[in-house]
Parts: structure tokens; sequence; C-alpha cells
């Protein structure tokens, strides 16, 4: 069993810059790609970025490409999501998310991963 919980959301203007930080607890995370996925009021829990268990290899959300930096310390047993040039439609709860497989690139389904935390709410504002 491996608990995850985010941190870091909250309340900020367009354009500005929010860190995440998901932190593993329970087991390892370092052999697991992971993930961060969000869900806004009334849309599907959508991919935003993932990446492998040695951070070798990311991928992006087109919507966030260029923007939204996935990145991992195996050490702390933590993965990060450093957002810049927020919008509002980037307006959602932030999950992480663990893919027990052993993939070369973290998939973009919900379905395939295994662990996910609480959430952590990120509002943007105009």
């Amino acid at each position: 069993q491996v608990q995850l919980a985010e941190s870091g959301g909250g309340l900020v203007q367009a354009g500005g810059s929010l860190r995440l930080s998901c932190v593993g607890s329970g087991r390892s995370i370092s052999p697991h790609a992971m993930a961060w996925f969000r869900q806004a009021p009334g849309r599907e829990r959508e991919f935003v970025a993932g990446i492998t268990w040695n951070g070798r290899s990311t991928n992006y959300a087109e919507s966030v490409k260029g923007r939204f930096t996935i990145s991992r310390d195996n050490a702390k047993n933590t993965v990060y999501l450093q957002m810049n040039s927020l919008k509002p439609e980037d307006t959602a709860v932030y999950y992480c998310a663990l893919d027990l497989t052993p993939r070369l690139t973290p998939p973009g389904a919900t379905y395939e991963y295994d662990y996910w935390g609480q959430g952590t709410q990120v509002t943007v504002s105009s």
C-alpha cells in the first residue's frame, strides 16, 4: 500500500505560478511512474503530466506544454508539478497518481494508475 498526499494548491492570479508537491508514504515511489491529473467541476479527470521512475522521460497534455514541468526527487519520495503562466482554465483539483506497471512512458489514462492522492485545489483568477 502507498499513500499519496498533495500540497501546494491555492488561489493565484492569472499569469502567476504555483508548485505542487506529492509525497508518498508506506512504500517507495522510486520504482514507479507518476503523474498529475486534474478535474474541473462538471468535467472528467484529465491527464496533465507524467514522469518515468528515473525522471528521464516526461509527457504533457498539449494544454500545459511549455508552462508546466513535472519532476521528482526519489530520495524524498516526492513528485512535483511546477506551474507557470497559469490561466483561469487551469482551475481544478489536482491529483497525483502512481502506476505500478513498468512502462517506457507514463500512460495518460486514469484507469492505468493504481494509487491516487486526495487532491489539492488550484484556483486561478482573472
